[in-house]
């Protein structure tokens, strides 16, 4: 009971801490996202999004403040060697929990640029956070339309992209689409032990859209040995254990071609290049899963 009524304790000042980091940095972004807004020209929005991202950095900085806080969590993180904070990077990762996102930052923060995520359009309108993920650039995705409908969703998400070339940009998907569970696995009868399907859709568009100015593909994975944990496990300082590999992968250069980014089968190509990644990653969780002891996040 005691060590309960101690763990809500910490998931409540988190939790607050948490809101309160938040609500700084956006009312610190306000100013300019107003300039990037009235004054669209490349110098300015150049400078702008440097200010911007530096917000955003200092933001993660005091999450990471607070998880190391609340709990003595293990990171047992391998990345690849020769990461830029001036470089451009396609980030692929799978998706376990909502605590993978600020496992990311954690892990990237200071190693590349800014991670941008693939977000559903309705996020837009999601109160104080809505504000920086647009004023971040974070492309919104429009999903399940078709005809002219879907065009217009796709350029709309492909002008986002093409914002990515003034600046270093990681651009990150989670391929799956939604965070694993066993029941969406059984549903979708997954071929793989660890994963859902892998879809290319946002990949597709990133490539599609900044082409070479990718220096390459980050592979990450992300395993909790035991039970997977909730937002509210980090919350509360429950994360035991959290396990990531991070390698560099070349994108094939048939990828990269601009005749070939104009084929109509050239997202049927990125699918194949993400399901022998996806193949790869699923036996690296079966080896991460047989190498380490249940530990459980509670």
């Amino acid at each position: 009971m005691f060590e309960r009524i101690v763990a809500t304790t910490k998931g409540c000042a988190a939790g607050l801490t948490l809101v309160l980091n938040t609500l700084v940095f956006v009312l610190a972004m306000v100013p300019f996202a107003l300039a990037k807004l009235i004054v669209p020209a490349a110098a300015v929005r150049r400078a702008v999004d440097r200010a911007l991202n530096t917000i955003a950095g200092a933001w993660i900085g005091v999450n990471n403040a607070w998880m190391a806080a609340v709990a003595r969590t293990r990171w047992d993180v391998q990345v690849a060697d020769g990461l830029r904070m001036r470089g451009w990077y396609l980030v692929s990762s799978n998706h376990a929990s909502w605590v993978d996102i600020l496992v990311l930052q954690k892990v990237f923060n200071g190693r590349i640029p800014l991670l941008k995520f693939f977000l559903k359009q309705e996020l837009i309108w999601v109160p104080v956070i809505g504000l920086a993920w647009w004023a971040l650039d974070f492309p919104f995705l429009k999903r399940g339309r078709g005809g002219a409908s879907g065009q217009t969703d796709l350029e709309a998400t492909r002008r986002a992209c093409e914002r990515f070339k003034l600046i270093p940009t990681s651009v990150i998907s989670f391929a799956e689409g939604t965070r694993f569970t066993p029941a969406k696995h059984a549903l979708q009868r997954s071929p793989y032990r660890h994963l859902l399907k892998p879809k290319s859709g946002g990949l597709a568009i990133a490539l599609a859209t900044m082409g070479s100015r990718f220096d390459a593909l980050l592979d990450v994975t992300i395993f909790y040995p035991g039970a997977t944990p909730t937002f509210w496990d980090l919350l509360c300082g429950r994360v035991r254990e959290v396990v990531v590999r991070a390698q560099l992968r070349p994108i094939p250069p048939e990828l990269l071609d601009a005749a070939a980014r104009a084929s109509p089968r050239f997202r049927a190509h990125v699918q194949r290049w993400i399901d022998a990644i996806w193949q790869d990653k699923d036996r690296l969780l079966d080896e991460l899963a047989s190498a380490r002891p249940v530990t459980g996040s509670g």
